[in-house]
């Protein structure tokens, strides 16, 4: 049988999400590139692939916005965009290193706060949505039990 809850041993502080999709780095759109390779191997360099995960991503959205970073945190997210200069990826590789040598998430860099965009719509107005979310997910998780006890 198949656990209800999904469990992992890779728990990190952060996971830093950094879009390379339909808009996001397509010079041949005019839009800055993103340093995909750079940010693989210096991920690899700096020692962060179990201390912090980088995920290079398809589209994240909002598309309106090219070079888009999002980082989750335990907490919540925080989606950045217009994220166009190679100083601003190293940045936040800075912040993810000095982070994983402290062993506490540390503030993000200064220069982010210009770039923070909400992409999602606030609790309050999207709470019959999550009400309904949960209770398709519960009547999908009973119906899937009902169908493995029946095998």
């Amino acid at each position: 049988m198949i656990p209800l809850e999904p469990l992992t041993k890779r728990k990190v502080p952060a996971q830093i999400l950094v879009c390379n999709g339909c808009c996001c780095g397509r010079t041949e759109k005019g839009h800055p590139p993103v340093p995909v390779d750079w940010l693989k191997q210096e991920f690899k360099a700096r020692k962060l692939l179990r201390k912090v995960h980088l995920t290079i991503a398809g589209c994240l959205g909002p598309c309106d916005t090219p070079n888009v970073v999002c980082i989750n945190f335990a907490f919540g997210s925080r989606w950045f965009g217009l994220i166009t200069e190679f100083w601003q990826y190293e940045a936040i590789l800075d912040w993810a290193s000095a982070s994983a040598e402290s062993g506490a998430l540390l503030p993000l860099p200064a220069f982010l706060a210009a770039h923070e965009m909400e992409v999602l719509l606030p609790a309050a107005s999207n709470s019959a949505m999550l009400e309904m979310e949960r209770a398709s997910t519960a009547s999908a998780g009973s119906q899937y039990l009902i169908q493995q006890s029946k095998s």
